[in-house]
């Protein structure tokens, strides 16, 4: 029987035509690729080294309750936004805006934020390389003093322990052995005057970065199909070794008095503006919305994958994660006030600090201490790795989606060059002053900037693209529309609570410090540079979508808010309604038929299909009438 020309998609003819499409942007080879990418993603190095110290500084375990309300408010709404955008169309975070054309310069800036994002990010990650290599002998180095670059303030804890009344301790003007050894040998701080004189680089430091960057590159090499299987151990093993900390933890003695002083409530704390925008603040980049990152993941799933059960898991599985990493740190931190005898909240820090300084200090203090290093360090490698695959997936794929004909045969070869490119920018980083120069980009590189492109995402696809179309889509795609809670959300709430969020950081802005360093003027003017920068992709998109357009300027902008032609599922068989026959090169005037050939008869989702037809049909005639 021969096939009629109508239910042959165009690839599968023979002819010019089919040689022309670019090649295929490949799935997810396994059904938890997706969802542990997500996990690993979203459970970073912040679960560890912020979320426990922004809990006990507001107000303990009080703070539990705007966390989980802002989680609900502006947490789960945004990403399963942004996991809906990337499945629907099947793009990255620049290809997407075909949804709206004018507003592609919100995923320009989203790449330029994701960018020095990744600069830095794997500069943690080369720090941690360097401890996780130093922790492989019997002693740990930061243990004692009288090293080389010890100075005479240097108080090791043994001592303080071992003090009496013949030898009495002052440690008020002391430095601990973890403090020295992060500052002077690592960093080697003291070779800098500041962050205009970054001096030397740091060979050691940068042979960290180029092993960084070199393992990166291997596990995003054949983009998703090796990158989600490296996930299936880096979003997995850290769980066994929380668990193995925080058993460790809470055995010791002293643990207690930590674990009250993280989780004791203040509710007083709850009427204090400060403690609301801290909780939003932690779950906005907790979950990492708005970098890219989610959207690019999602756009490599099947069409109907159960995108709505995966944001709770992973939201939720987050937040878990995040208390639980409390316990396990606190518990450490409360032995160890026991330990030297002082107040809990003279040990506790946040950052670099606390993953660098204080539980390195903790660690000599264990048992087996170089074993427990060894886990702690390689517990923060598997949590940084699976955020950066996410960040370099997200450039890659944003870049060579505007380029498939050109960039997604040599993917390998542009994901190189991205990495080569990237290290040489990050190398500033691994100087004397470097720490000067990573301060600088974490406080400022995905500060009210990335809050400017998460806010006008909201309004883009609620009021331009418009609220019934984005939930029509999602019928189409899951089988359901989006309740009343997320239309409630992705309309008021969410964009609300992330403008509070902006003019909270714009009225507090406070300037860049480290320790009791304060950046010169020029270095705070860079960094506002650099957040305003992200921002002005946004109109300079406008003005480029608007001069390809013709007409008045008026009608310009009409058409270029509107959806591309080619906007919409990326198989022909998904296509429906003022979707159909969109794709260059169709052929097919109902995609259900393409499905029915296929599977041999009518499933769920094509009842679907029919139902969204009938419904816009129903809208159109409406509308004819008025």
């Amino acid at each position: 029987p021969v096939t009629p020309d109508l239910l042959v998609s165009p690839t599968s003819q023979d002819g010019e035509l089919g040689s022309e499409c670019p090649e295929d942007r490949g799935n997810w080879t396994g059904r938890l690729d997706f969802l542990l990418s997500c996990i690993g993603y979203c459970v970073g190095l912040g679960n560890v080294w912020r979320f426990p110290y922004r809990a006990y500084t507001n107000g303990g375990g009080a703070f539990l309750v705007p966390y989980f309300i802002m989680l609900a408010i502006c947490g789960i709404p945004i990403f399963f936004m942004e996991l809906s955008l990337g499945q629907f169309s099947s793009l990255g975070p620049l290809a997407v805006w075909k949804i709206s054309p004018l507003f592609k310069g919100i995923g320009m800036g989203t790449i330029l934020i994701v960018s020095l994002v990744a600069i830095y990010y794997n500069m943690i990650i080369a720090y941690v390389l360097f401890y996780l290599f130093a922790s492989l002998t019997s002693d740990l180095p930061w243990q004692h003093c009288g090293n080389w670059w010890n100075t005479d303030l240097c108080l090791d804890h043994h001592i303080i322990k071992a003090g009496n009344t013949t030898f009495p301790v002052n440690i008020t003007n002391t430095v601990s052995p973890s403090e020295e050894y992060w500052s002077r040998y690592v960093l080697h701080i003291q070779g800098s005057s500041g962050i205009g004189s970054p001096g030397r680089i740091r060979w050691n430091l940068c042979l960290c970065l180029l092993l960084s960057w070199t393992i990166v590159y291997l596990c995003i090499l054949k983009g998703v199909k090796s990158s989600g299987k490296v996930v299936y151990f880096t979003a997995t093993f850290p769980y066994l070794i929380l668990v193995m900390l925080l058993i460790r933890g809470v055995t010791l003695e002293g643990a207690w008095k930590g674990i009250r002083f993280y989780l004791t409530p203040q509710f007083d704390h709850l009427l204090s503006s400060k403690v609301w925008i801290e909780a939003a603040l932690q779950i906005f980049y907790s979950l990492g919305v708005g970098f890219g990152g989610l959207l690019t993941f999602a756009s490599y799933n099947t069409f109907h994958q159960n995108i709505y059960r995966d944001t709770f898991i992973v939201t939720l599985g987050n937040a878990i994660t995040s208390i639980l990493a409390g316990f396990a740190i606190f518990s450490v931190l409360g032995y160890m006030s026991q330990e030297l005898g002082v107040p809990v909240n003279q040990v506790a820090k946040a950052g670099p600090g606390l993953a660098f300084v204080v539980y390195p200090q903790a660690m000599t203090m264990l048992p087996l201490s170089p074993f427990w290093s060894f886990l702690f360090f390689f517990m923060l490698l598997t949590l940084g790795l699976d955020s950066q695959f996410a960040f370099m997936e997200t450039i890659v794929t944003a870049v060579t989606d505007e380029f498939p004909y050109y960039l997604r045969p040599k993917k390998a070869s542009f994901s190189a060059v991205i990495c080569i490119a990237l290290f040489l920018m990050g190398l500033i980083l691994t100087t004397e002053g470097g720490m000067y120069w990573l301060v600088l980009l974490d406080d400022y590189s995905a500060g009210f900037g990335l809050m400017v492109v998460v806010i006008t995402t909201c309004l883009v696809v609620t009021r331009v693209y418009g609220m019934k179309r984005f939930c029509r889509d999602i019928h189409m795609m899951l089988g359901f529309k989006p309740g009343p809670y997320f239309r409630a959300c992705w309309t008021v709430l969410s964009p609300a609570t992330m403008m509070a969020l902006l003019v909270y950081n714009i009225v507090k802005y406070q300037p860049s410090k480290y320790g009791s360093y304060r950046f010169p003027v020029w270095a705070e003017v860079l960094g506002i540079l650099m957040g305003v920068l992200s921002c002005l992709m946004i109109p300079v998109g406008m003005v480029v979508a608007v001069l390809r357009e013709e007409g008045t300027p008026w009608e310009r902008v009409q058409q270029a808010s509107r959806p591309a032609m080619d906007w919409g599922p990326s198989l022909e068989e998904n296509r429906t309604g003022m979707y159909v026959a969109s794709l260059a090169g169709s052929q097919s005037p109902k995609p259900l038929m393409v499905h029915m050939r296929k599977y041999g008869g009518i499933t769920s989702y094509e009842n679907t299909a029919i139902e969204v037809d009938r419904e816009m049909e129903e809208e159109e005639e409406a509308e004819s009438i008025m």
